[in-house]
């Protein structure tokens, strides 16, 4: 059954185009984070705070894998992390599976995270100089994960629509 896996650096607008291409679709949404807040009944700001890194990681695995076995067309939303991690960029583009990463600029990622800081784990708490910083190593270390999906499609100064319009003409 068709999964199509969103992968991108965090900020970029995964959860926000797979509820649109939903709609267009008809397919279900998972998103990979809301799910396992939801299961272990903690943020994933708790999670890293209270049980590491390591912890999240491997239940994001187990999760990642369990909506790819899932029996019915899925649009997974994964977390920023999630193909760095424990040969998921490998899972995505099993038979069935498209993937598609949604590119952003570095510009574009430091002015949507500006805003959503106290929420994302990995940037609360820095400076913008070291939000720059961090940003720019972390895409230059994932790129090479993220430039496994099967496509490709920016979103720099695109409209949520017009991505998703983007990502229906490469689906046919």
């Amino acid at each position: 059954m068709q999964k199509i896996i969103l992968v991108g650096y965090m900020a970029v607008g995964k959860t926000t185009i797979a509820n649109l291409l939903s709609e267009k679709i008809n397919f279900e949404v998972m998103d990979l984070d809301k799910s396992i807040e939801k299961k272990i009944g903690l943020s994933v700001s708790q999670i890293f705070e209270q049980k590491g890194e390591v912890y999240f990681r491997k239940i994001e695995h187990e999760f990642f894998r369990e909506a790819l076995n899932t029996g019915y067309p899925l649009i997974i939303s994964t977390g920023g992390g999630t193909p760095c991690y424990a040969n998921n960029h490998l899972l995505m583009n099993a038979d069935g599976n498209t993937s598609i990463y949604l590119k952003g600029s570095i510009d574009t990622l430091l002015e949507r995270l500006k805003s959503e800081k106290a929420h994302r784990p990995l940037v609360a708490g820095k400076s913008q100089d070291e939000l720059q910083e961090f940003v720019a190593k972390h895409l230059f270390e994932r790129s090479y994960f993220y430039n496994q999906a099967r496509f490709t499609v920016t979103v720099d100064g695109k409209t949520p629509e017009k991505i998703v319009e983007e990502i229906i003409a490469l689906l046919d």
